[in-house]
């Protein structure tokens, strides 16, 4: 009898183990980290591409989003997942451009300045930018572009000159760049930190999206948004290689359906995002103001300057993106 006990014992606890094993090879977790917080557009989309993901695999796949790097810090991400640390995440792509020039084609300054351009110009990155990718086991999923970016000052700005000497938030080489030509002093500042950096002085003066501009709340320690609408930067979601391919094909392309919708959602939230926070800027007091013609030849100048010294440093790449965008 005893004999017999354990053997049945035995056999529920293998059962038990079998029915977890096959649970969890059921159901999977993704976490998923991303810069920005819950409430920017960005955020809301990925949490609506997360949603139909678990919908249309059952729940088979369930993508945790954890914002406001508070996995993992903005410029860590992209090594997490090529690491596996984690399967998928958000990151801005002009970020890598110390890596390959090509990145940063979405922030040099004036070559595509409005949605259509910046369509255009993604188009032409997108074959390029993936290559470079899969070189390190990530595969793009989509990307979203920010609104085009404008001037955040604490006193109005009518020509380069103004711009010398103020100390000015950066985030990535090519905007550090931008700040060096114009005579202002850089510092690195990632979103999350934009209004400590601007109370205890370390920044004055910032080019960012009207989203960004309202959700830190610019109008507590900037007067101005001069609306120069320099470039047209984007985020781009990637998932490491292996972790995609570990997944059973329906899943997959699950992933890719419900990446395809967030892509084309996004874009259509970018563009009723600009007038939107534009808006917000204007009711809490900041005034938006239009460039001056003096302003925006400085820039441009500027602009050309830098997009010289791309071509050069992004070589055979480079002329075949402008050339592709140029058609």
């Amino acid at each position: 009898m005893k004999r017999l006990k354990k053997l049945i014992h035995g056999l529920l606890f293998s059962l038990s183990i079998c029915s977890l094993t096959a649970l969890a090879q059921a159901a999977d977790t993704w976490d998923m980290p991303t810069p920005y917080p819950d409430k920017t557009f960005h955020t809301q989309n990925i949490m609506q591409f997360a949603d139909e993901v678990r919908q249309a695999t059952d729940g088979k796949l369930d993508i945790k989003i954890h914002s406001a790097g508070s996995l993992f810090k903005h410029p860590e991400i992209k090594n997490a997942v090529r690491g596996g640390q984690v399967p998928i995440g958000e990151f801005f792509v002009s970020l890598l451009s110390n890596e390959n020039p090509v990145f940063g084609a979405d922030s040099q300054p004036f070559l595509a300045t409005n949605y259509e351009d910046a369509e255009k110009l993604w188009a032409a990155q997108k074959p390029i930018v993936t290559a470079l990718l899969e070189k390190q086991s990530l595969m793009p999923l989509f990307s979203v572009a920010w609104p085009p970016q404008g001037l955040y000052t604490k006193k109005p700005i009518n020509t380069v000159d103004d711009l010398k000497g103020i100390k000015f938030r950066t985030y990535n080489a090519t905007l550090e760049k931008f700040a060096n030509l114009v005579g202002a002093a850089p510092t690195q500042v990632e979103v999350p930190d934009i209004p400590q950096a601007f109370a205890t002085g370390r920044v004055e003066a910032m080019i960012t999206s009207p989203s960004t501009g309202a959700d830190s709340k610019a109008w507590d320690f900037v007067e101005y948004f001069t609306d120069i609408q320099a470039w047209v930067p984007k985020n781009i979601v990637v998932v490491n290689t292996r972790a995609f391919q570990k997944l059973d094909a329906d899943i997959q392309q699950a992933v890719l359906t419900a990446a395809a919708n967030a892509e084309k959602r996004g874009w259509e939230m970018s563009r009723k995002e600009t007038a939107d926070q534009i808006a917000v800027l204007k009711e809490n007091g900041m005034k938006v103001v239009e460039p001056s013609e003096e302003l925006m030849a400085g820039l441009k100048k500027v602009g050309d300057e830098m997009l010289a010294e791309w071509k050069e440093a992004a070589g055979a790449e480079g002329e075949s993106l402008l050339q592709a965008y140029g058609k």
